[in-house]
C-alpha cells in the first residue's frame, strides 16, 4: 500500500505539537505569574512619596514641632490599625493656629461637612497578612524601626520593602530591634552597644513570647 501521506508531514507534525505545549506551558506560567506574583513580591512602592490629598508635612509635626506620633495615631497603643485621624483631631490644633491657611481648606470643609478627607495608603500590607500595630507598640517595638524616619518626610513613603524576609529578620532576632518602652516613638535613636544583651532583658521584661514567633498563623490567619 503506498504512503498517503509524505515523511515532512511527521515533522511538521511533531512542530506543531511542540509548540502548542510551548504556548499552553506560557499560558499556564502567565497565569500563574499573574495570580500569584504578590505572595512571592510586595512592597515595590518603597521610597516612593504618596501624593495625598492634603499636603501634610510630617517633617513639621512630627519633627520641627516634636508631636508624638500617638497624638494623631490614637489607636496604634490600643488596637490592630494604627489609625488615621478624623480632622476633629486636626482642629485641635487648626482652630487657632494658621486658621486660615488656603492649604487647610479641605480640613475645613471636613470639619464643618462630617466628610472624611479620602487620604491613600502608603504602607498596604497584602490581604493574608495580619499585623497588630499594638503588641509591636506596647512591647519596645518603635515606630521609626518600620515607618522610617517620619520626621524628616516631607510626605510620607514606604521606608522598607514589608517582604515577609523583612518581617522575619525581627521575628527571629526581636533583641535587636526592641528599644526601652520610653524609647518607641524617638526618632534617631541610636542602639546602646550593649543591644543584644539590653535586647534579651527587655524581652524577659515585657514578656514577649519570641518562641513562637515565627509560627505561621501569627502572621497569616
Amino acid at each position: 500500500m503506498s504512503q498517503i501521506f509524505k515523511p515532512s508531514i511527521n515533522t511538521i507534525a511533531r512542530i506543531s505539537l511542540l509548540s502548542g505545549i510551548l504556548i499552553a506551558g506560557l499560558g499556564l506560567t502567565m497565569i500563574v505569574l499573574r495570580n500569584w506574583a504578590p505572595l512571592v513580591y510586595v512592597g515595590g512602592n518603597a521610597g516612593i512619596a504618596v501624593e495625598q490629598p492634603i499636603r501634610f508635612s510630617h517633617s513639621l509635626h512630627s519633627g520641627q514641632l516634636n508631636i508624638e506620633c500617638v497624638y494623631c495615631h490614637i489607636s496604634a497603643e490600643q488596637g490592630a490599625y494604627g489609625g488615621i485621624p478624623d480632622t476633629h483631631t486636626c482642629m485641635s490644633c487648626h482652630s487657632g493656629i494658621a486658621t486660615y491657611s488656603e492649604l487647610l481648606e479641605p480640613v475645613r470643609t471636613s470639619y464643618a461637612t462630617g466628610e472624611p478627607v479620602e487620604w491613600l495608603k502608603v504602607h498596604d500590607l497584602a490581604d493574608w497578612v495580619y499585623f497588630n500595630h499594638s503588641v509591636h507598640v506596647q512591647n519596645g517595638f518603635a515606630c521609626e524601626t518600620c515607618h522610617g524616619r517620619v520626621d524628616q518626610m516631607p510626605q510620607v513613603w514606604q521606608a522598607e520593602n514589608m517582604l515577609m524576609s523583612w518581617c522575619l529578620e525581627c521575628h527571629r532576632e526581636p533583641e535587636r530591634f526592641i528599644r526601652p518602652i520610653s524609647e518607641r516613638y524617638t526618632f534617631g535613636y541610636e542602639e546602646p552597644d550593649n543591644q543584644i544583651e539590653l535586647g534579651l532583658q527587655l524581652i524577659e521584661e515585657y514578656h514577649v513570647d519570641n518562641e513562637g514567633l515565627t509560627n505561621c498563623s501569627i502572621c497569616h490567619r
